[in-house]
């Protein structure tokens, strides 16, 4: 483990290593990097070859941008773009195939960034990190795309800002400019054309390279003296202001007055089985009214992982979630939530009846998940351990208003948004 320390220190420093010597370092903790050789990619889109060609290749161009274009970015942030630039495509060798499009048969990886950002969500844990270069590794492979498609839509500032709250804008751009330079195809000149105007548009919208922008767009707003009015308060405009709903900051003033003066938390857990969250509910949310999935299914077949009566196990839990929202009471949405849809109908609840949403993510190694599920009195078999990861879909903090992310020990990794 020192070894390998001493290799990720170096690349917040001068050090530059191609995708042989990457692989030699973090093969055992990304498996995926040994199928690159094997994955194949479109010819026109990609006619440098396989995945590991196009992956060294975009190392190679990283370094001569931030050689030549960029010496300002150094440290952690050089460091996390070399990882991101060996990673953003870390899952094409379980999404890659073959796809007619218009009676022409293409190679394809749909959703691979996502489906990268989740794989990446638990894998980087095994490193040794600081946490926030994890965070935002997290974000740049899970979102690495967006920027041309930002441009090609004709996307509005909600947009990038809503980009802005899962991803750094300039890193992004640095590494899909490596991404671009870093392969062959027929339309580079008209694809870093793109890149151009999303950077000229994240500038202009005062995102770029903006870490916090949240503190400078909330300024104009900090009018409550009462610290849970104004958590609510910035919760909703930020939300607003990122899904379209308003177009200024000033408008969330009037449009959620009445809201800030009463509401209810919701706080949705989020975590695979085993890591932690009845704990850390018991521990920190003293006086909520806990919504338990398994309480439920064990008061309705006897047993906590029984399966059966499933639609009135849900049904009977999004009725008492609505009864407690509409009574202002505040609730915790206890269950592993590890896929998006499952999460977003609860939040959706949440949104209908005016409260405050918190996110909580237990993010855990998958190691100590299996140890700890292993020690719990109510455990689950290894196999729902590896469904659940296998299905695990990593959560944005725009989801809902606020975002804590928890570790293995119950400790804060990180939050995100206003908290009284």
């Amino acid at each position: 483990m020192k070894k390998l320390a001493a290799w990720l220190d170096s690349l917040a420093l001068n050090h530059s290593p191609n995708f042989a010597e990457c692989i030699e370092y973090l093969g055992d903790a990304f498996p995926l990097l040994h199928q690159f050789a094997d994955t194949e990619q479109d010819s026109i889109w990609h006619a440098e070859g396989d995945v590991a060609i196009h992956t060294d290749m975009v190392l190679s161009q990283l370094y001569e941008i931030l050689v030549n274009d960029d010496g300002h970015i150094k440290g952690t942030k050089r460091q996390v773009l070399i990882l991101s630039a060996l990673l953003h495509d870390i899952a094409k060798p379980i999404t890659t195939k073959r796809k007619q499009i218009e009676g022409v048969e293409c190679v394809v990886a749909p959703k691979h960034e996502e489906v990268g950002a989740n794989y990446l969500a638990i894998k980087l844990l095994e490193l040794p990190l600081e946490y926030k270069a994890i965070n935002t590794i997290i974000g740049l492979v899970g979102f690495h795309q967006m920027p041309k498609r930002l441009v090609i839509k004709n996307q509005s500032y909600s947009d990038y800002l809503h980009l802005s709250l899962n991803a750094n804008l300039e890193l992004l751009y640095w590494l899909e400019l490596a991404d671009m330079k870093g392969r062959t195809c027929t339309d580079l000149a008209q694809q870093i054309d793109l890149l151009e105007q999303f950077k000229m548009f994240a500038q202009e919208y005062e995102l770029w390279g903006e870490s916090e922008a949240t503190h400078s767009i909330l300024k104009p707003i900090q009018v409550k003296s009462s610290r849970a009015e104004q958590a609510y308060l910035n919760g909703y405009a930020i939300r607003q202001l990122a899904n379209g709903q308003i177009s200024m900051v000033e408008e969330a003033l009037a449009k959620n007055y009445q809201g800030a003066l009463g509401y209810s938390h919701l706080y949705v857990m989020c975590g695979i089985s085993g890591s932690g969250k009845s704990t850390w509910i018991a521990q920190n949310l003293t006086g909520f009214e806990v919504i338990s999935l398994d309480d439920i299914r064990e008061e309705l077949n006897g047993k906590r992982n029984c399966q059966k009566n499933r639609g009135q196990m849900l049904q009977l839990a999004k009725s008492r979630l609505k009864t407690a929202l509409a009574n202002k009471q505040n609730i915790v949405w206890d269950a592993t939530n590890f896929r998006k849809d499952f999460r977003q109908i609860i939040c959706d609840l949440g949104l209908n009846y005016g409260a405050l949403i918190t996110i909580v993510a237990l993010q855990v190694k998958e190691s100590t998940l299996r140890s700890q599920n292993k020690s719990r009195k109510h455990n689950v078999g290894d196999e729902v351990i590896t469904s659940q990861l296998n299905k695990f879909e990593w959560p944005s903090v725009t989801e809902g208003h606020r975002m804590l992310i928890i570790d293995e020990k119950g400790n804060e990794l990180l939050r995100l948004g206003t908290f009284e």
